[in-house]
């Protein structure tokens, strides 16, 4: 009998542990990536997730098109912004 509580207790900080390790900080960064996502405007200065640095031309609700250093325009899904550039007026 007592040997079974000792293995759900086991199994249930095996579950928090995972919760804690895993589960959590992941949702987090799933959470800041939309909160960047919906945060970027016009003028920003960005690094998409596949390395591309541009800055945003134009922005609608699910994509954003960037000009790039050779002045192309690329569209983009909002999704794709990895990061904002530091501001290097600063």
């Amino acid at each position: 009998m007592g040997t079974s509580w000792i293995t759900v207790g086991f199994l249930v900080l095996m579950f928090a542990g995972f919760y804690f390790l895993l589960i959590r900080p992941q949702r987090k960064r799933q959470q800041d990536q939309a909160k960047l996502a919906s945060d970027v405007k016009q003028g920003d200065r960005i690094i998409t997730w596949s390395g591309i640095y541009g800055e945003i031309v134009s922005a609608d609700e699910e994509s954003i098109v960037i000009k790039v250093e050779s002045g192309a325009t690329i569209r983009m899904a909002r999704m794709a912004v990895a990061q904002k550039q530091p501001d290097s007026s600063k």
